[in-house]
């Protein structure tokens, strides 16, 4: 009786996800404060130092705000159920240009710790081409190009 209450137990345990919580954690009703024009300084006192920056072109600077929200079973791989990220980009003068805020379900989930990326077209590596070809491949497949 008291084994299987204790299976009983462990197996829901480990059913129950646990919840990792990374990245910025916003002030509920912290992004609509936010409007063209405001300066850099009254961003960052809002919603404070952003997660990443970047400059495009000299055109000024973007601010990056990202939360991402994952749950983890016990013998299942990681599933990010939430993101969210608010983009600002400024002017040259440092004054809010544009602002949006997005979600999930806007954007695709890349693994940057996979070592593999996904490949457009068809697989145009020197092995794949020996093997299509039976080993008489010239290098204009490779090239995208027919000679």
């Amino acid at each position: 009786m008291w084994l299987a209450a204790a299976v009983c137990a462990t197996l829901v345990a480990a059913c129950t996800p646990t919840v990792d919580h990374r990245g910025y954690v916003a002030k509920p009703g912290a992004f609509d404060q936010i409007s063209n024009g405001m300066s850099k300084t009254e961003v960052e006192s809002i919603l404070g130092s952003p997660s990443t920056s970047a400059s495009v072109n000299l055109q000024g600077d973007s601010y990056y705000y990202i939360t991402s929200i994952t749950e983890r079973r016990t013998f299942l791989a990681p599933k990010e159920t939430e993101r969210e990220v608010i983009a600002i980009r400024f002017d040259k003068n440092d004054q809010v240009q544009s602002f949006a805020q997005y979600g999930l379900q806007d954007g695709r989930v890349i693994d940057v710790n996979s070592g593999k990326s996904v490949v457009m077209g068809e697989d145009t590596s020197i092995l794949s081409l020996l093997l299509k070809t039976g080993g008489s491949a010239t290098p204009g497949p490779m090239l995208g190009r027919k000679l």
